[in-house]
């Protein structure tokens, strides 16, 4: 009996609890969160002031308990709901259409709105679209009746605004509220709107042809430009191949051609090289010409010019001391004459008056006739030496004036002294020019046998050159040029046969 009582008594707690389980199941609702508990019988009091003025209890979101027998829950659907609307009537232009529109709705979350939707659905909750459907229908009638078919098709959200806002204290009566009001669709038994779009539809014809046409020209030209662009590229391609071609084919000569071409080459190079060298020979030659001719030359021409212009002032000084001593000893025995006649005259006269005197003394007429004698005597001897005298001093004279001028045709033709002197020292000239081309080892003449001849020409032609020089030197101004150029700042420019300057010397011969 002891181990029976717990048994019993754990036996007794399991169906207590079973019965507390099926009696909390049977009592307890819980409102889903698209409905709302609707409970109504005794004791069904709400918090909410209104629901306590209708005599029941809403209880949304939660759970509550229901006596059975005593109270009554019902649920209310609170989720959306929707019925098509397909209403005709007539716009306010006498055209009848047919709007063919959708509405949502649903329960208003509020407890008035609930209030309003249980009393009027709670138990006809599926009549709620029929309800809805005739209270949109008569509203769009009465809207559309005062709208255009234009209206109705441009401005559509007017319509629904409409609508919904005439519809709006119904609904609100009702409980329900507007979730959306959508028109899908405006038709019209006469045409109307599909002629009222042709205008528009064939503008729009007009223009997508116009558009297509453009887009078929466009694409042509595309077309055309593409055609031209693979053309240039196969023309571009073609003239590279072509170019590619003739480089190869150039390639292939030049390799054909390159023994011949390096012989040449080699052969040119060689040539080159000859040339140069025969280039160089002239030029040594023609140092070796300035050097060993024209240089001796000239200083034997300024030596020879020299020696001449010192001679000639020698002569003319000498010449102007011969005249001078000349003139000094004729007028030297023009005095010792003038004298020697005096003093004979003298002797005379005084011999005269010697006889006069010895005469006088023997006679009157002989000494008168003595006296006449000595005096005729004296006369004749001083006339004698008075001629002597004045022929002495004539001659001195003439032999002055003779080598005064002389002396001054010497000064004024320089050219016959240098001339002379040239022509007494020519060979010694040309001995000196010649020996420069014993010296030369090796000549090379590139002009051949005129060649020679100019050069022999040009040493035979330094003794000209030379008189040129003397004759500038004599003359105190600047000499010429040994070639004919010019001096320029007092230094000569001297060339061989025309080639480059290879000897300068100063202009004034020094």
């Amino acid at each position: 009996m002891a181990t029976m009582e717990p048994a019993l008594w754990a036996g007794g707690v399991v169906v207590l609890l079973g019965i507390l389980i099926f009696l909390f199941r049977a009592v307890w609702r819980v409102a889903e969160p698209n409905e709302a508990l609707i409970i109504s019988g005794l004791g069904a009091r709400s918090r909410n002031e209104l629901a306590d003025s209708l005599g029941f209890k809403i209880v949304t979101g939660k759970g509550t308990a229901v006596l059975p027998g005593f109270q009554t829950a019902r649920r209310l659907r609170l989720d959306s709901r929707a019925t098509n609307l397909e209403v005709k009537c007539v716009t306010q232009q006498g055209i009848p259409v047919q709007v063919r529109g959708v509405v949502i709705y649903k329960v208003g979350d509020d407890f008035a709105s609930i209030a309003n939707a249980a009393r009027r659905f709670l138990d006809q909750q599926d009549s709620m679209s029929g309800a809805i459907h005739e209270l949109f229908t008569g509203h769009l009638r009465s809207i559309i009746g005062n709208l255009t078919v234009e209206d109705l098709i441009l401005n559509r959200e007017r319509l629904t605004g409409e609508t919904r806002g005439s519809a709006a204290d119904e609904m609100s009566k009702l409980g329900l509220v507007v979730d959306s009001l959508q028109i899908q669709e405006i038709e019209d038994e006469t045409g109307y709107i599909s002629n009222l779009g042709k205008p528009h539809a064939a503008k729009v014809a007009a223009a997508a042809r116009i558009a297509a046409a453009q887009r078929d020209q466009e694409a042509t030209e595309a077309e055309q430009i593409a055609a031209a662009k693979k053309a240039s590229a196969v023309r571009e391609s073609q003239i590279q191949q072509s170019g590619y071609q003739a480089e190869v084919d150039q390639a292939a000569a030049k390799a054909r051609q390159a023994g011949p071409l390096s012989e040449a080459t080699a052969r040119q190079e060689v040539v080159v090289q000859e040339t140069r060298a025969a280039e160089l020979e002239a030029k040594l030659a023609e140092q070796r010409l300035q050097s060993q001719v024209r240089k001796p030359a000239d200083a034997k021409a300024y030596e020879t010019v020299t020696l001449s212009q010192a001679e000639r002032d020698a002569r003319i000084a000498q010449a102007e001391a011969e005249a001078k001593e000349t003139e000094l000893r004729a007028a030297a025995q023009a005095s010792q004459v003038k004298q020697a006649a005096a003093a004979d005259a003298e002797s005379v006269r005084l011999r005269a008056e010697a006889a006069g005197a010895a005469a006088k003394a023997t006679g009157e007429g002989d000494a008168a006739a003595a006296q006449a004698r000595g005096l005729a005597e004296a006369e004749a001897a001083k006339a004698r030496g008075l001629a002597e005298a004045e022929a002495a001093k004539a001659k001195g004279l003439a032999e002055a004036e003779a080598i005064r001028a002389r002396s001054q045709a010497l000064a004024e033709n320089q050219e016959a002294v240098i001339a002379q002197q040239l022509a007494e020292n020519w060979p010694a000239i040309v001995e000196a020019a010649s020996k420069a081309f014993g010296n030369v080892d090796h000549m090379v003449v590139l002009n051949g046998a005129q060649g020679i001849e100019e050069m022999l020409a040009k040493a035979l032609t330094l003794g000209g050159t030379g008189l040129g020089l003397a004759r500038s030197l004599l003359s105190g101004a600047t000499p010429p040029s040994l070639n004919g150029e010019p001096a320029v700042n007092g230094v000569e420019r001297v060339t061989v046969n025309g080639a480059e300057p290879t000897a300068v010397k100063p202009a004034d011969g020094s």
